[in-house]
């Protein structure tokens, strides 16, 4: 057992059963609570912390379907989803171990016990539940300063050490506490969002809302009601009144992600409230009025929208106040290593798995990678690593990145449709460094039809 002494919760309405069971793990050094029903268990657990919990699943109610037990299972992992749950009952059988593991529990039982293998459940949850504590606090402070958090100095905190992301630090740093609408470009999966998110923190709105809309998956014909609202019977399917974002985000910070994908006939209005604060909900004559700060983002080159008439100029100004420009992956090497290992501490925590690191053939290959769905990718990259490792450390194989690199492919004729349609649409976005209109119009597509796309294949 761990150093210092865990604590278990152990429920059965057998009290012989409950006094064995205290002897057999105060043996073990562990510190036992017992509860002899359901709300007694629920009262523990609202009162105390425990390491791990030991259920009978079958109590007065029901001595042998064990329903009762998998309510309480159930129960138990509404309230708190990490504490490690081991399940026992005399009336095993393969259905109900199943359905008890289907429900959340980490481990099944069948009385009479195995003093030794009880034991050694226990320990191994209680090992992987402190250390799964462990990492969903590290992980809970880091996305706090991460995206929502401030040093002592008042600076943002992100996982950045490169030289490429230190003048978007500062910038951050500089017009957060600011009320300025801000423009952030950059290549897919460069942590956009992030930034909007640390800005809105940084502010003195931080209390009110921040409300996201995804511009490039909103079609022109919804757009101006997502934005605006509309009143009842403005169109056919306006049965009540609706709220826009805008309103929603009233006194706080409204982020429009994909802002070039704004339809042009729209953006006069877009134009008009971010001047003036005011705006009409769709098929209403009465003028509203909001505060909001507009915080907005795209792939795109505005400018080069403009010069093809497709963005409105006075907009772009009004827009970027200031531009905060995310450098790509690849630009910023250094900090590869730093989020490999906060993926790795996130999803070994998620999925429960006791792993250590990665090898230096991993590091090198993470290093080496183009990334040309830069963090976002790599985030997906680590994910899968945590799933497929067979060993305490992460390999570079356990990527799965060969797939995609020049001259190491599948053939095409081995590939399914969408696994093709997926490859053409990777290498699309690195020839054109990223830019979704240049890559939508190489392939074909309309920026909206290839923003599907980027969401169907996590790209």
């Amino acid at each position: 057992m761990p150093a210092t002494r865990p604590r278990i919760l152990i429920a059965d309405d057998q009290p012989d059963v409950l006094e064995a069971l205290r002897l057999l793990l105060k043996g073990e050094n562990c510190e036992v609570a017992m509860a002899a029903s359901p709300s007694a268990v629920m009262k523990a657990l609202a009162t105390e912390n425990f390491d791990a919990a030991l259920l009978d699943l079958n109590y007065a109610r029901d001595t042998t379907s064990g329903q009762e037990g998998l309510d309480l299972l159930a129960r138990i992992r509404e309230f708190d989803s990490t504490l490690p749950v081991v399940v026992m009952t005399a009336w095993g059988s393969v259905e109900l171990a199943v359905e008890s593991l289907r429900r959340g529990a980490r481990d099944f039982v069948q009385k009479p016990w195995d003093n030794a293998r009880l034991l050694s459940i226990i320990r191994t949850q209680i090992e992987l539940s402190q250390a799964l504590r462990r990492g969903a606090r590290l992980e809970a402070e880091n996305q706090l300063l991460r995206t929502e958090g401030t040093t002592a100095g008042g600076r943002p905190f992100m996982i950045a050490e490169s030289a490429a992301m230190r003048p978007v630090l500062d910038l951050i740093a500089h017009v957060g506490p600011s009320d300025a609408n801000v423009l952030i470009t950059g290549e897919n999966g460069t942590g956009k969002e992030v930034i909007a998110r640390t800005l809105h923190a940084l502010s003195v709105r931080d209390a009110k809302p921040m409300v996201i809309v995804n511009a490039g998956a909103l079609s022109e014909g919804v757009f101006e009601s997502e934005l605006f609202g509309h009143v009842k019977g403005a169109f056919t399917d306006a049965k009540i009144d609706r709220v826009g974002r805008f309103e929603l985000a009233d006194g706080g910070t409204l982020f429009l992600d994909e802002i070039a994908n704004v339809p042009l006939n729209l953006q006069p209005k877009l134009l008009r409230v971010l001047e003036t604060g005011e705006f009409e909900r769709v098929g209403s004559s009465q003028t509203r009025r909001v505060d909001v700060r507009v915080l907005s983002a795209t792939n795109a080159d505005l400018n080069a929208e403009v010069a093809t008439g497709r963005f409105r100029q006075d907009l772009l100004f009004r827009l970027n106040t200031v531009e905060i420009r995310l450098p790509p992956l690849r630009e910023r090497s250094e900090d590869i290593p730093l989020l490999a290992e906060h993926y790795l501490r996130q999803y070994a925590a998620r999925y429960r798995k006791r792993l250590t690191g990665f090898d230096r053939a991993a590091i090198d290959a993470l290093c080496d990678n183009s990334w040309p769905g830069n963090v976002r990718e790599l985030d997906h990259a680590i994910e899968r690593a945590v799933l497929m490792s067979r060993a305490e450390t992460i390999t570079s194989t356990d990527f799965g990145l060969q797939a995609g690199r020049e001259g190491v492919q599948r053939r095409l004729e081995d590939m399914s449709l969408e696994e093709v349609e997926r490859l053409l649409i990777q290498k699309a976005l690195a020839r054109f460094g990223g830019n979704v209109s240049q890559a939508a119009e190489a392939l074909g597509l309309s920026r909206s039809a290839l923003y599907r796309r980027l969401g169907k294949y996590e790209l």
